[in-house]
C-alpha cells in the first residue's frame, strides 16, 4: 500500500492538481454507455483530441461531440484550439474540418512510443476572431515542416 501511495504521489497527484479543463466521455444518447472520449487541453496548444471505438467510426459521432465541446470552450473564452493527425489517417483530418478547423501546416516527428517517423498535419480553429493567428510551435521545433497544397 505504501509503494502504491508513493507511486501515485510521484506520478499522478500533481497532474490531478492542474486544471484538466475539458475531458469528456462520448456516449450514445440511447444508453449513455461510453464509446470514446473527447478533450481540449489547457496547455498552450489547446489540443483538441478524441478517440472512438472502431465499430462507431464514420457515423458523425465525433463531429457532433466536437461541435458541442467547441461551442463550450468558445463560450468560456478560449482563444483557439489546435489538433494534429497522422497524414496516413486522413479521415481524422475530415473530422477536424467538419468541426470548423482549418489546415495550417505539416511537420515530421519521430513519434513515441513506437519510434517511427510520422508526418503530422496541424489544424487550428481561432475562436476569438483573430484569423491571422497560427500556433507555430510544431513548425518551429521540427526540422522538416511544410505546407501541403489543396488541403
Amino acid at each position: 500500500m505504501e509503494e502504491t501511495k508513493r507511486f501515485y504521489e510521484e506520478r499522478y497527484a500533481a497532474k490531478y492538481a492542474q486544471p484538466q479543463a475539458y475531458a469528456y466521455a462520448i456516449c450514445l444518447k440511447e444508453d449513455n454507455y461510453p464509446i470514446g472520449y473527447i478533450k481540449v487541453d489547457m496547455e498552450e496548444h489547446h489540443d483538441f483530441g478524441y478517440g472512438l471505438r472502431k465499430e462507431f467510426w464514420h457515423k458523425g459521432i465525433v463531429t457532433e461531440a466536437g461541435k458541442a465541446v467547441i461551442e463550450q470552450v468558445k463560450k468560456d473564452g478560449l482563444p483557439y484550439i489546435t489538433a494534429t493527425h497522422d497524414r496516413n489517417n486522413p479521415r481524422s483530418g475530415g473530422v477536424m474540418r467538419n468541426v470548423g478547423m482549418k489546415y495550417q501546416y505539416s511537420y515530421e516527428e519521430q513519434w513515441q512510443p513506437k519510434n517511427i517517423l510520422v508526418t503530422f498535419r496541424t489544424y487550428q480553429l481561432n475562436l476569438d476572431g483573430n484569423e491571422s493567428r497560427v500556433y507555430k510551435k510544431y513548425w518551429d521545433t521540427s526540422a522538416v515542416h511544410f505546407i501541403e497544397p489543396n488541403l
